[in-house]
């Protein structure tokens, strides 16, 4: 017997553990149809996520191609502990500098663990000057999803 819905997360569970995460790993079709798989730091934009990259990687030239990935966040040593959240997405690339700027902004500061440099102008000038010239060489993705499987083995108490 399934006890696959005892371990689905509701929709408000999936995104606090989206919230609760840092790494996504990306799968696009590579050019020679084979899957092509690689982490990206993220941040949450709507129903999915959102990332930056360099417009020249091979990620971006598979999702010209084909502007679709399924997107994989997990968690969890033992098999008790697992948790997981996969999405097949539409993939959007985006061009326009002031929101690959956003972009990059949430993901610094999401990624960010040094509190002490908030306030400091110095380093806030520096950052967004980083960040704006880091843009003109990257485009932003955003995955929207078209379909969700979760996955909290926590639910089971510790019993299969």
């Amino acid at each position: 017997m399934s006890r696959r819905a005892e371990i689905k997360m509701t929709p408000g569970e999936v995104r606090a553990y989206l919230e609760s995460g840092r790494v996504a790993n990306v799968a696009t079709i590579g050019p020679k149809g084979r899957p092509h798989l690689i982490p990206v730091f993220y941040i949450l934009e709507g129903d999915g996520i959102a990332t930056w990259t360099y417009g020249t990687s091979q990620k971006v030239a598979n999702l010209r191609r084909l502007p679709e990935a399924t997107v994989l966040v997990e968690s969890g040593v033992s098999y008790e502990e697992l948790q997981g959240v996969s999405m097949e997405c539409d993939v959007e690339i985006v061009e326009d500098t002031e929101q690959i700027v956003r972009i990059g902004t949430d993901l610094l500061g999401r990624m960010s663990l040094d509190t002490t440099a908030q306030g400091n102008d110095e380093v806030v000038t520096a950052a967004a000057q980083f960040i704006r010239v880091q843009a003109q060489k990257r485009v932003g993705l955003v995955f929207r999803p078209t379909k969700v499987v979760s996955w909290d083995h926590r639910k089971l108490g510790g019993t299969y």
